[in-house]
């Protein structure tokens, strides 16, 4: 069984700096800030340290994710809209072989049709949708629980 690096990262997609005020009554009103404290929290709790970044460009997340392989214990990831697209960043995960749990805020299948799929989920350890800002402590401690099995 291969020691935990006990660090996790989280990275937000495009559009996901104007959480708490883009679309409230599809995203609410808690913003990225309150996604920071939250899973900060968790981490302090369970003793792992926890790494933000949130960037509106597909390229700037591929580059922390090359960055971050072998660093870490798997990557919390609410793409945004990349979702749907981002076959280059879905490619990154597979290439450098890093552990994943997916997030959408809103439950993106009740919503336009276009939104259905994902090019993450598939791949992806766990997947939280729905579940407003607690998803990413839902991915936080999923992408925990299988590190530290191994």
């Amino acid at each position: 069984m291969t020691e935990p690096h006990r660090r996790i990262v989280v990275l937000n997609g495009p559009n996901l700096n104007l959480l708490g005020t883009r679309e409230p009554e599809l995203y609410g009103t808690e913003s990225l800030a309150d996604v920071e404290k939250l899973v900060r929290a968790r981490a302090d709790e369970v003793g792992y340290q926890v790494d933000f970044f949130q960037t509106n460009h597909e390229g700037a997340l591929i580059d922390r994710l090359h960055d971050e392989r072998g660093r870490t214990d798997g990557v919390v990831i609410n793409p945004g809209g990349l979702t749907h697209v981002a076959v280059a960043l879905r490619d990154a995960f597979l290439g450098t072989q890093t552990r994943l749990a997916e997030v959408h805020v809103s439950n993106v299948h009740k919503r336009e049709p276009f939104r259905h799929h994902s090019y993450f989920s598939d791949i992806a350890e766990a997947v939280f949708i729905g579940a407003g800002i607690h998803g990413y402590a839902h991915g936080f401690d999923a992408l925990r629980r299988a590190a530290e099995k191994g």
